[in-house]
């Protein structure tokens, strides 16, 4: 379905509220829009030709990979495998409220059987879509994602599979181990599935847990933020991957053992530091500092703030109506940029619309789809603070513009 298109249908829904016309900051009058429809907007229209074409078998036919030149062999061995893990990482704590009879419940029934009917197939030997879990070492990364999402929403897309297809899904995690990660944030890829198997009553390595925890305690080097391996990165991979899956990873293994319990206690602790510092670093107008690696995954930088929205962890100092407004404002800017999809609908590579030049070599198309994660506050019910608490400033807009302002300290354990 062309974009256009899309345009219509949703509209025709009910959850088109804005105009394209209109800024970021319109966001936030008194009246406050309805955020939360533009929000499902945003997920349902990055998800609905993959969806559409995965749930039918017709991914590897339909998708277009967009990636560095000499790198298309190599990235359509693994590109349909990220597409499909991240896009559920960030989509399943939406998916997993269920239906209702109210127009997004429906909306949400539709998608539910789509990601249901995706997953079957994705992990099905004999269909065309069936997906790489071995071969490289991209498929590690992507098969933690899947993990994560089935974590994020163990009903929708674990209880609710049949046993044939859950028998095809352990089994595609297993075959992922004969990857070794390398030193560095990998590690907690090797943990997420290894937490997987444990959700699903499987064997399960507590060593690659074990492995993984202990060096990013080492590797952290203060005030909130971890090295990515023994050196630190000036990149968002504390909130892609780092931070989110440490937690779920201990949070998973808490639920077995007392192993971890003063660990995660520490863990979150430092997040929510660092889920202070995200929502600092969201400018008066609601843009972000381009700084690092992956800056393809647009928004999906900012999964760690939206996850601690979604856990009801956010710091005293972070109000649930000012986060939402902050993440508003820079989903916003970054889905209405000219050149975000192709004619059909798909993601092209790029920050802020479509700039090539801007990805490394492992980037492709089915990479950017952890733009989606940004998105996990989706998964709060319509009646949470987080959407009906009035719309409020950001701390960058109240220090802009004036306002007296409690000082800033770091964070020690």
């Amino acid at each position: 379905m062309e974009r256009r298109s899309l345009f219509k249908y949703f509209s025709l829904l009910g959850i088109m509220p804005f105009a394209k016309s209109l800024k970021a900051n319109d966001l936030f009058s008194e009246t406050d829009l309805p955020n939360r429809k533009y929000w499902v907007k945003v997920l349902t229209e990055i998800a609905s030709p993959l969806l559409e074409a995965l749930s039918k078998g017709e991914l590897k036919q339909k998708m277009p990979v967009e990636c560095k030149e000499g790198r298309l062999a190599d990235r359509k061995k693994v590109t349909y495998l990220e597409a499909f893990g991240r896009l559920m990482a960030g989509m399943a704590p939406w998916l997993e409220l269920g239906p209702d009879s109210s127009e997004e419940g429906k909306q949400r029934e539709h998608f539910i059987r789509l990601a249901q009917r995706s997953m079957k197939i994705a992990v099905d030997p004999k269909s065309p879509d069936f997906m790489n879990f071995t071969e490289g070492g991209q498929p590690l990364v992507d098969a933690a994602f899947l993990a994560h999402a089935i974590l994020r929403a163990p009903d929708t897309l674990w209880h609710q599979l049949d046993s044939v297809a859950k028998s095809n899904l352990v089994e595609a995690m297993k075959s992922s181990r004969v990857i070794v990660p390398p030193y560095n944030n990998w590690l907690l890829f090797s943990a997420m599935v290894e937490a997987f198997l444990l959700f699903a009553g499987e064997e399960w390595d507590g060593m690659r847990v074990d492995l993984a925890v202990k060096k990013h305690m080492e590797w952290y080097v203060g005030d909130g933020i971890y090295g990515d391996g023994p050196q630190f990165h000036w990149d968002y991979y504390n909130s892609y991957v780092i931070q989110p899956m440490l937690l779920d990873v201990l949070k998973e293994a808490n639920r077995h053992s007392d192993r971890y319990k003063e660990t995660y206690q520490i863990v979150l602790k430092r997040a929510k530091r660092y889920a202070e510092i995200q929502e600092k670093l969201i400018s008066p107008e609601g843009t972000f500092p381009a700084i690092g690696r992956s800056l393809p995954y647009r928004f999906g930088a900012f999964q760690h703030l939206s996850q601690m929205a979604l856990q009801h962890y956010l710091p005293e100092s972070l109000q649930p109506a000012q986060v939402r407004c902050a993440l508003s404002a820079v989903i916003k800017n970054m889905y209405e940029a000219e050149g975000v999809f192709d004619k059909n609908g798909w993601l092209q590579i790029g920050f802020y619309g479509h700039q090539p030049d801007i990805a490394e070599g492992y980037i492709s198309t089915g990479s950017l789809y952890l733009c989606s994660v940004g998105l996990l506050a989706l998964g709060l019910p319509p009646n949470d603070p987080f959407w009906i608490d009035p719309a409020t400033k950001w701390t960058s807009q109240k220090i802009w513009s004036g306002e007296n302002f409690p000082a800033d300290h770091a964070i020690k354990d």
